[in-house]
């Protein structure tokens, strides 16, 4: 039997710099500008409450939210 060849890092990885991981970083770069450029005030409506806040708040806590619900999927499914 000959030993596994195992003295590859992962697949299409570049040092710490993967496509997919370029990709993420361009796309949260990206979002984060959105954020910056729009940050007039805006009425959300909560179930039944009406909240006035600015679009920049807003945005960051969809932002924040997906990130978090990506991060438990993401490590949901590596186990």
């Amino acid at each position: 039997m000959s030993p596994k060849d195992v003295s590859s890092g992962g697949k299409g990885s570049v040092g710490a710099f993967s496509p997919s991981r370029i990709v993420v970083l361009v796309i949260a770069i990206l979002s984060l500008v959105f954020i910056v450029e729009n940050t007039d005030e805006v009425t959300i409506r909560l179930l039944i409450p009406l909240v006035t806040m600015p679009l920049a708040a807003v945005l960051v806590a969809m932002f924040v939210a997906g990130l978090v619900c990506g991060g438990y999927l993401f490590r949901r499914k590596a186990k």
